[in-house]
């Protein structure tokens, strides 16, 4: 099925966070690399998915979400950013898929349940960012969730820790690696109304005034690190649902 028929199917329009993994992406030990990824429109026979990595038409797909348990299925469509993968599942599972959405629609549309966490992440509208490096290159990465202090994204690279780079227009420098990808600190924070534009937009172009890129990370790189703590992976991107 594609995405556009999918659109005029009856389904849930809800964000839920998770990660995933793809057969052909393999880490320095061989195993298969995970990635975070977010749904935007889900029903109890395929999803869309909002991904860093891009899997081609036809490949298998082990995904993980808190609120719906590992899942089986293979990619059917693409879009720039995600893609749409058909469920491998029985009557069964189907059946519980279902009522789980029906909750999780009631819970969305309830002002009164919150996230209880005490440091809240804020999770962006768009999850597409660029990441910018030292040396000027350039790589996509998908946003996990944010706050004033710094962020947490997936990417197809794995920065060491200490790294300094961009994450679009915000300077900071790799201080935790994550399950699916790694925390980026800030130099200094970001005014919270001015947080998803800056993390959104893409990284300047290179130029050789005191604005550059390079300039903004050798900042980052003077920086002094704070240890601070990240959530992990499955509590970074959704409130839990109990």
């Amino acid at each position: 099925m594609s995405v556009s028929q999918f659109l005029k199917q009856r389904a849930v329009n809800i964000v839920v966070g998770g990660s995933y993994t793809l057969s052909n992406w393999l880490d320095a030990k061989g195993k298969p690399r995970s990635f975070a990824c977010r749904t935007s429109r889900v029903s109890p026979f395929r999803m869309i998915v909002d991904v860093p990595v891009v899997g081609r038409i036809g490949e298998s797909i082990t995904s993980y979400f808190g609120d719906f348990g590992t899942l089986q299925g293979r990619i059917s469509d693409t879009v720039a950013g995600g893609f749409l993968l058909e469920l491998a599942m029985d009557q069964a599972m189907r059946a519980r898929m279902s009522n789980q959405l029906t909750w999780l629609e009631k819970r969305q549309k309830d002002a009164t349940i919150q996230d209880a966490r005490k440091q809240a992440r804020i999770v962006p509208s768009s999850p597409h960012s660029m990441l910018t490096f030292g040396d000027g290159s350039l790589h996509s990465c998908f946003v996990i969730d944010m706050s004033v202090s710094g962020v947490a994204v997936s990417a197809d690279v794995q920065p060491a820790i200490g790294t300094p780079l961009a994450v679009g227009a915000c300077v900071g420098r790799v201080v935790r690696h994550l399950p699916s990808g790694f925390a980026v600190q800030f130099v200094a924070p970001v005014n919270r109304g001015e947080l998803e534009r800056r993390i959104a937009r893409p990284a300047p172009p290179r130029s050789s005034g005191p604005r550059s890129a390079e300039a903004r990370l050798a900042h980052a790189d003077a920086a002094p690190v704070v240890d601070e703590i990240w959530p992990g992976a499955d509590d970074a991107a959704v409130a839990s649902s109990s």
